[in-house]
C-alpha cells in the first residue's frame, strides 16, 4: 500500500504544498480550457484540459466540487485556442512564470516538473464530440515540447468508453504515454446511484472498465466519503473490492487503485472527508485482497 505524499512533504514545505494540493481551480488567468494543478497523485505539475466548460456531465456526484449553479464563462470548445493555451502553459511551466504566483510559488522544486497532461475538468471529457481531436492535440504538444516522461491521462467515469471515437482516441494515446484512470465509487447498483447519481446503468460502467482494462493497463479511482456522517458500509466496500477482483479475473490489467476522500468543497454539504485512520484502514483491507495491485491512499488536505 502506498501512502499519501502530503503526509510527508519536504522539510519546510508543508503549508505551501498543502495549499497547492487543495487548489484545483479550472480557470487560470485568461485561459478558458487549460489550467495548472499540483497533483498529489502525479507527484508534480498536472496540466489540466477542460473539455466541459459548460459543466455538463452525465454524472451528478454528491462529492463533486464543480459549482453547476453558476453560469459558465463559455459553453463551446475552440480547439485552436485550446492548443494555443496548452503550448503557453507548457512554456510558462518550463520558463518559470507559473512559479511566480501563489499557490505555485510555494511549491518545492521537486514538484515543479510537468508530470502529465490530464483530460479532466468540469464534466466527462469523453462526452465532448471532438475528444479524438483533442487527444491528438495533446499528443502533438507532448512531442513538440519533448515531454517524453509526461503521461497523457484521461480521467473518466467510463460511461462512454465503448464509443468508437473514444476507442480510437485511447488507441492513439496508447502509443504516446496514455493512461486511463477510471472511476468506480460503489460495489452495488444502489450505492452507485446514491453517490454518482447517474441514469447510466452501473453494469455499463463495469463492462467498459473490463473492455478498457483488457486493452491497456488501467488505474481505478475510488472516492470514499462520509454521507451524513456515515462512511461507506463495510459490506459495500467488500462488494467494491469484489468488483475489482472480477475485473481482474476477466482479463483487465488493473495496475493501481487510488483511494481518496474529500479534499475540496463538495456539491452536497452532507458529504465530508473520512479520517486519515479510516482511509488507512480501508487501504490495508483492499491491499490484502488485491495483493498484486498498487493500492494508493490519499488523505483529505
Amino acid at each position: 500500500m502506498s501512502s499519501d505524499p502530503s503526509t510527508n512533504p519536504p522539510a519546510g514545505a508543508e503549508d505551501g504544498l498543502r495549499r497547492a494540493f487543495a487548489s484545483h481551480g479550472r480557470h487560470w488567468r485568461r485561459f478558458d480550457y487549460v489550467y495548472p494543478v499540483i497533483s498529489r497523485r502525479s507527484g508534480g505539475l498536472s496540466i489540466g484540459v477542460n473539455l466541459n466548460p459548460d459543466a455538463a456531465c452525465n454524472f451528478d456526484c454528491i462529492y463533486c466540487c464543480v459549482n453547476r449553479s453558476k453560469p459558465p464563462q463559455r459553453r463551446d470548445v475552440d480547439l485552436a485556442q485550446l492548443e494555443a493555451e496548452l503550448d503557453q502553459m507548457i512554456r510558462y511551466a518550463r520558463e518559470g512564470e507559473l512559479w511566480t504566483e501563489e499557490p505555485f510559488a510555494s511549491v518545492p522544486a521537486a514538484y515543479r516538473v510537468i508530470r502529465d497532461i490530464a483530460f479532466s475538468g468540469d464534466g466527462e471529457p469523453t462526452a465532448f464530440p471532438g475528444f479524438e481531436t483533442a487527444c491528438r492535440i495533446a499528443v502533438d504538444a507532448r512531442r513538440r515540447h519533448r515531454l517524453d516522461e509526461a503521461a497523457i491521462i484521461v480521467i473518466t467515469n467510463a460511461t462512454l468508453l465503448h464509443q468508437p471515437h473514444v476507442q480510437r482516441a485511447l488507441a492513439l494515446l496508447d502509443e504516446h504515454g496514455g493512461e486511463v484512470w477510471g472511476k468506480l465509487d460503489a460495489g452495488t447498483e444502489a450505492y452507485y446511484r446514491r453517490v454518482d447519481r447517474s441514469a447510466v446503468p452501473f453494469q455499463r460502467v463495469l463492462d467498459n472498465l473490463l473492455a478498457c482494462g483488457r486493452a491497456r493497463p488501467l488505474t481505478i479511482q475510488v472516492m470514499l466519503a462520509a454521507i451524513e456522517g456515515e462512511p461507506m458500509p463495510d459490506e459495500e466496500f467488500d462488494a467494491l473490492i469484489g468488483r475489482i477482483e472480477r475485473l481482474k479475473r476477466g482479463g483487465a490489467a488493473i495496475r493501481t487503485v487510488q483511494l481518496y476522500t474529500v479534499a475540496r468543497q463538495p456539491a452536497e454539504s452532507y458529504v465530508t472527508a473520512l479520517s486519515d485512520a479510516e482511509m488507512d484502514r480501508r487501504g490495508r483491507k483492499m491491499a490484502e485482497r488485491l495483493s498484486d495491485v498498487d493500492v494508493q491512499v490519499y488523505h483529505g488536505v
